[in-house]
């Protein structure tokens, strides 16, 4: 495979949302630990993510979302980040990553962003004038020796993983809250398939393994069958 295997890991509603809102200003992580019957079962799904690649994929809209742009500089870890970015991080927020990461890459598309004045030793910038997420997932594995990568991505970009086929496997942690709302993201946005011809990008699944986690949580993991 001239591409890392790739994991959606993320945490989700029963019904699929994750978010608990159409705004940015309403978030799973800052909002399920103010709200009884989440909080208390919430820990297990942080507790997985610490196992899982120790190559981890998200965006700068996401991560703007986290406050990254304002935080002080973290520790270092032993995770190696990937951000998709055009415009929503701030030279701040590069630096947070290039302080909290092994190594940092940042795929961008804008030639005028903020991280081509930052200087640190292990950044890395994936510049394209045309985005092509196929190509960059190959010059992680093949430049920076990506072999295994965490997605935990908006449900935007999750949708162009699916219909590209460069998802391996879902490992799905699902919080015991109905949210509801059309304009609430999901797991899988992007657009609506319209023809049957393209019933082929169906991202079709095999169950690995189903968990009963503590306070009605579940962690599904599944394999695509491509």
């Amino acid at each position: 495979m001239n591409r890392p295997i790739t994991t959606l890991f993320m945490l989700m509603s029963i019904d699929g949302k994750i978010s608990t809102g159409s705004n940015d200003n309403l978030d799973v992580d800052k909002d399920f630990p103010k709200i009884e019957g989440l909080k208390e079962g919430l820990h297990q799904y942080y507790e997985i993510e610490q196992t899982t690649d120790l190559w981890s994929f998200n965006t700068g809209r996401v991560q703007k979302k986290m406050g990254v742009n304002e935080k002080q500089l973290p520790d270092k870890t032993i995770v190696s980040f990937v951000l998709l970015d055009n415009s929503h991080l701030n030279e701040n927020g590069i630096r947070y990553f290039c302080a909290l990461s092994k190594r940092f890459v940042l795929i961008t598309s804008n030639k005028d962003h903020p991280a081509f004045n930052v200087k640190e030793d292990n950044l890395n910038i994936i510049y394209q004038e045309e985005f092509s997420l196929s190509k960059a997932l190959e010059e992680l594995k093949e430049k920076y020796g990506c072999e295994r990568l965490t997605v935990q991505s908006g449900g935007t970009l999750n949708s162009l993983f699916l219909r590209e086929k460069l998802f391996d496997y879902v490992d799905i942690v699902v919080a015991p809250v109905l949210i509801g709302g059309k304009n609430t993201s999901t797991l899988i946005d992007g657009e609506s398939l319209t023809k049957e011809e393209e019933l082929n990008k169906l991202g079709v699944l095999e169950l690995i393994d189903c968990t009963k986690l503590e306070n009605s949580y579940l962690r599904l993991r599944y394999r695509f069958v491509h």
